[in-house]
């Protein structure tokens, strides 16, 4: 595999605030946005931009900024943005600052590989978020979660027992969950409780998407002799696996791999997609355009 330099650099200052923008492509956009900022007596650190056509396009942008010298308070700062900037280019934006984490959950089974990444990284502070809960549909992880100091809750899930479940689990998460992270859960979630976190469950699928959606995709790689096997993070829709990519990687196989040899590499490259996946999330670095993803990373 190759390094993941991606998840594995230096934490964001504290003093730093994100300004993510979609908007009708135009002149001047960049120019108002920088003169605005800097008239308030902010330093730009950080800017990337995205225009999907040169003429009559969408453009997008994230840039990073640091407060310290701000002749102005936050609720004050984005109310003149908006009045000043936004509105002029009929904007929709959103402001963000790294030292207020958003608060994380994650839904897991019985496979512990993508969760046990998330913890480490977490536990050493690559991943910016307050963790505040997992919930497996099965006990087996309990200790394993423990282990890190977060709390740990078995909601029993089924089809038979599917709405009960859910109701715990919105009463769970109640307060305590900006983004969702399903590593590994084996169970597919009402549209009525993905609609609660549009864009903010996470979810690491064991196939190159689109490519065999679904359940058991190594056993239908391998009967299918495929030469490259990979994963897939992507948020959550109503649709099962077909919701916005975030990031995807593959690895190259051949004939000579068993069911059990491609599963054991496929555990490799979910845990490093999803942990790529999930710290740009965090740092806001994911737009969602219809049902792509643009990621500044």
């Amino acid at each position: 595999m190759k390094e993941d330099s991606s998840v594995s650099g230096t934490a964001p200052s504290a003093t730093t605030a994100r300004l993510l923008i979609r908007c009708a492509d135009r002149p001047g956009i960049v120019a108002a946005v920088s003169s605005f900022l800097h008239a308030h007596g902010a330093n730009i650190t950080a800017l990337d931009q995205h225009s999907t056509d040169p003429e009559g396009g969408t453009f997008f942008m994230r840039l990073e900024f640091q407060t310290p010298h701000l002749d102005v308070g936050r609720a004050t700062l984005e109310r003149s943005f908006g009045e000043v900037v936004g509105a002029r280019f009929d904007m929709d934006w959103r402001l963000s600052y790294a030292a207020e984490k958003q608060k994380m959950a994650i839904f897991v089974s019985r496979y512990d590989h993508a969760l046990l990444e998330v913890l480490w990284r977490w536990s050493r502070g690559d991943l910016p978020a307050e963790l505040t809960m997992v919930v497996g549909n099965h006990p087996d992880l309990r200790s394993a979660v423990e282990g890190f100091g977060v709390p740990f809750h078995h909601v029993a899930f089924t089809k038979e027992t599917q709405e009960s479940a859910e109701l715990r689990l919105v009463e769970l998460l109640d307060g305590q969950a900006d983004v969702l992270v399903l590593a590994r859960y084996m169970q597919i979630l009402s549209p009525g409780f993905v609609a609660r976190f549009p864009m903010r469950i996470v979810n690491i699928h064991h196939s190159f998407l689109p490519a065999f959606v679904g359940a058991d995709p190594y056993k239908r790689a391998y009967e299918r002799g495929v030469k490259l096997i990979g994963a897939t993070a992507h948020y959550v829709t109503e649709h099962l696996d077909e919701g916005p990519i975030i990031e995807q990687d593959v690895l190259r196989v051949s004939h000579r791999h068993s069911e059990a040899e491609l599963k054991a590499l496929g555990r490799d490259i979910e845990r490093h997609v999803l942990a790529r996946a999930l710290r740009w999330h965090l740092e806001d670095r994911v737009l969602v355009h219809g049902n792509k993803t643009i990621v500044f990373a």
